[in-house]
């Protein structure tokens, strides 16, 4: 199941158009009321994982928990800032922001296969081993499978 996930990734970047890259100045132009909307988003999922947690008790609560709670409103304001970017710049638009949208998308699916190292390796290690320890070594097990797959995705 894990090779099929990670399978899906890596041809799914085939078919990507751009490259993914870190641009930290895009902070500076995200308006108040995006960070609201993730905010909100992140807010209103934690909430609904916390009452069915206390419903159905915290294996389930934890999957809901699981949700990714911004990606909707981060994705959706991806695909309006690339359009609004190439509008500015006098060129038509087209499918920039989808395309930029649907990057993230891979992007989130990779870190996504990394927690499902992270919550496996906390599962099978937390009544074994010290929880600060458990914790750290699920980390940088997320960390290394993350990267693992991009590097793996870079060589497609």
């Amino acid at each position: 199941m894990v090779c099929g996930l990670v399978w899906t990734v890596v041809c799914t970047l085939e078919v990507a158009t751009m490259r993914a890259s870190l641009n930290l100045s895009a902070l500076y132009k995200t308006r108040w009321y995006e960070y609201a909307v993730r905010f909100f988003f992140g807010g209103t999922v934690t909430v609904i994982a916390g009452l069915v947690a206390k419903k159905y008790g915290p294996i389930l609560g934890g999957l809901f928990l699981a949700f990714p709670a911004i990606f909707p409103a981060s994705a959706t304001l991806i695909e309006k800032h690339e359009k609004q970017k190439k509008e500015r710049a006098g060129m038509h638009a087209g499918h920039r922001g989808q395309d930029a949208a649907a990057l993230d998308a891979v992007g989130a699916a990779m870190g996504s296969i990394g927690l499902i190292a992270f919550a496996i390796l906390v599962w099978f290690s937390l009544t074994r081993f010290p929880t600060i320890a458990v914790l750290a070594a699920s980390a940088m097990a997320w960390l290394v499978v993350s990267v693992c797959i991009w590097i793996a995705s870079e060589r497609t």
